[in-house]
């Protein structure tokens, strides 16, 4: 395989250095693997891109090693910021995302050469595991995220059996570092009782001057074909079976029972495209938006659906919220630990889909606590920056290297 980043620049010495600076912070030479990163979009990628740039400004240096996504996917090369490209194939059951093969031979001769602080590895696919060995043979500090729920999805592709394979798998991959990230207290809880180790609880942030209720757009909302009075349900979703995407259909047809005056947008693009188009041919499919086109969706929507029970996290939760959104979600993953039901969305046990429509049905058509609720979500969500989310990601990369 030929990696195809240029090291000039980088300057990462052959043995481990931390610079203090300002007498209480210290600048880190971290090499980040990754098999995902914008221009892909997933929570993953976004999340990523967030830390890294947030590192960036705190005057780390970091050396990002991904897969290329596409001929148009460039190479970024600065002055404390480098990308080291790899080769890699597409995901199965994921055809818009590549993953990184095996680079055990690049790795060693790089990080022999400019050896880092830190390897943080972000995911756990081939490129994840050869950084793994490779750092665990140079003797480098290593820490993880666990991130995206594979095991969970297995049962939505017809690879079921594989689930007890895939968990040993991860609990080997993640064992073997000195650290794993997780989104919340409730998967360290789950993660601990298999057996996980050195686990760090680092939730997500978001950008809540992105992500506002002043994004809303009169005239986005006619393109929809909504009104003021039109109740538009939105949903912002990979559009696989792992999302739950016909239960979503299904609390949008249940509300329009009672006020046809009613819109579905859905936001993203997936496998079960064709799929939902024939369940709801009356919504609207908008598809991948990133941005400020992707504020202006949220914000314009009136009420966040959302069913899925297979997140780490849900970044979309917290997006809707600063968006001024209620939601009607799950007791699962992020909505689990951000939302109090009843102030800052509607929360439903894990697979009562009968409560999860008639919850959509119910606060659909009452305005008064729509607009508390949205009210109540934004204001939470201003409480949740990337900043704060940063400082704790930097903790624990200090506590490994120490």
């Amino acid at each position: 395989m030929q990696l195809s980043g240029k090291l000039e620049g980088m300057n990462f010495h052959s043995s481990i250095h931390v610079q203090k600076i300002a007498g209480e912070h210290a600048t880190l030479r971290i090499a980040v693997v990754t098999e995902t990163y914008p221009p892909d979009i997933n929570g993953v990628a976004h999340t990523l891109s967030k830390i890294v740039a947030g590192l960036k400004s705190n005057d780390h240096v970091v050396w990002l090693v991904r897969p290329r996504q596409g001929t148009g996917d460039l190479q970024i090369s600065e002055d404390k910021f480098q990308e080291v490209f790899v080769k890699g194939l597409p995901i199965p059951f994921y055809k818009q995302l590549r993953m990184g093969l095996p680079a055990k031979k690049e790795l060693t001769r790089l990080w022999t050469q400019h050896r880092p602080d830190l390897v943080h590895i972000a995911t756990e696919g081939p490129l994840g595991w050869s950084a793994l060995k490779v750092a665990q043979k140079l003797k480098l500090p290593i820490s993880t995220d666990f991130r995206t729920n594979f095991h969970a999805y297995s049962q939505h592709y017809g690879i079921g059996w594989l689930r007890g394979a895939i968990m040993a798998y991860m609990k080997k991959f993640h064992n073997a570092a000195h650290s794993t990230m997780v989104p919340t207290l409730a998967l360290e809880q789950e993660l601990s009782s298999l057996g996980f180790e050195r686990l760090h609880v680092v939730p997500r942030g978001v950008d809540t001057d992105l992500f506002s209720p002043d994004r809303r757009s009169d005239a986005l909302r006619a393109s929809w074909g909504a009104t003021q009075s039109t109740q538009v349900l939105i949903c912002v979703s990979r559009l696989a079976p792992e999302k739950n995407m016909h239960l979503v259909v299904k609390a949008y047809q249940a509300l329009n029972a009672k006020n046809t005056d009613t819109k579905l947008v859905i936001v993203g693009d997936g496998p079960m495209l064709n799929t939902l188009k024939n369940l709801a041919p009356d919504a609207i499919f908008a598809g991948f938006k990133t941005g400020e086109e992707l504020a202006m969706h949220y914000a314009s929507g009136d009420l966040f659906v959302f069913a899925s029970l297979s997140e780490t996290f849900g970044n979309v939760t917290l997006e809707a919220m600063a968006s001024g959104l209620p939601i009607v979600a799950f007791r699962h993953a992020a909505a689990g630990e951000v939302i109090t039901s009843g102030i800052h969305g509607i929360l439903v046990e894990p697979g009562d889909e009968s409560q999860f429509i008639s919850s959509v049905a119910s606060l659909g058509g009452v305005e008064q606590q729509r607009i508390f609720i949205a009210k109540e979500a934004r204001s939470k969500a201003l409480s949740m920056s990337w900043a704060s989310i940063l400082k704790k990601t930097e903790d624990v990369f200090y506590e490994v290297v120490n």
